[in-house]
């Protein structure tokens, strides 16, 4: 008895050649020309950090997070050292080079070398960080940093009502892929899940958008962008 399975009509996907399996990320320092991801500090960052979200004065960076908002210091730092200083997630402080202070944070999360997938996420970026070059920027390196690393796929998930990560997550140039129903309860609600992905194959043409957008010939003295990055990773979008 054969045990085939494509003599048994039982299809398989693609055989993957030449990929091994990545090494998680380190807590390395990624550099770009508008910011820098460091590993979080509490005692390096938590100060700047807390200050820029408080000029969120209604909170909304907090409404689809599963924490916060903290409205005392010593609450803040209490959450960070237990949730943000360990491996996964892995946190990083987003440091604007023009003031060198940290005004956002991002993370890896969900990471699984052995499938080649690794999420970002925990984002949350305060009033002197959202849309700006440097948010994307930020995004940017750490979608680059994974790849380069060798995995094969990076995932973004949001509440499925979240307009504004659903919206960044395109623009970025992952695809949409499903959502999940009931996938977990925050804060006494329930959340479905959006998902979206980019994926190896994909990452050079991403490149190739993000180097066009970041390029100092895309902006004019103002700083306007000439060209919009969702009408560069547009074409790239996986549609099923």
């Amino acid at each position: 008895m054969s045990n085939d399975p494509e003599l048994l009509n039982q299809p398989l996907g693609d055989v993957v050649d030449g990929w091994t399996e990545p090494m998680c990320p380190v807590r390395a320092v990624l550099k770009g020309r508008f910011c820098r991801l460091e590993p979080l500090e509490v005692e390096r960052h938590a100060g700047d950090l807390f200050a820029a979200y408080a000029l969120d004065v209604v909170g909304a960076n907090w409404t689809y997070l599963p924490y916060g908002p903290f409205t005392e210091y010593a609450d803040y730092v209490s959450w960070m050292k237990a949730q943000c200083l360990g491996n996964d997630p892995m946190f990083f402080a987003i440091v604007d080079l023009a003031s060198e202070r940290a005004v956002g944070v991002a993370s890896y999360l969900r990471i699984m070398p052995d499938c080649g997938s690794i999420e970002v996420g925990h984002l949350n970026f305060s009033p002197k960080l959202q849309r700006t070059p440097a948010a994307t920027e930020a995004l940017y390196l750490m979608m680059r940093h994974a790849f380069e690393l060798g995995y094969r796929r990076y995932e973004w998930k949001c509440d499925s009502l979240n307009d504004p990560s659903r919206t960044a997550a395109q623009r970025l140039g992952l695809s949409f892929e499903g959502i999940f129903r009931q996938a977990t309860v925050r804060k006494g609600r329930n959340r479905d899940t959006a998902w979206y992905a980019a994926i190896d194959k994909e990452w050079p043409a991403l490149k190739l958008a993000f180097d066009q957008w970041l390029s100092p010939n895309n902006f004019d003295a103002a700083g306007t962008q000439l060209v919009s990055l969702s009408s560069l990773t547009r074409p790239i979008l996986h549609v099923p």
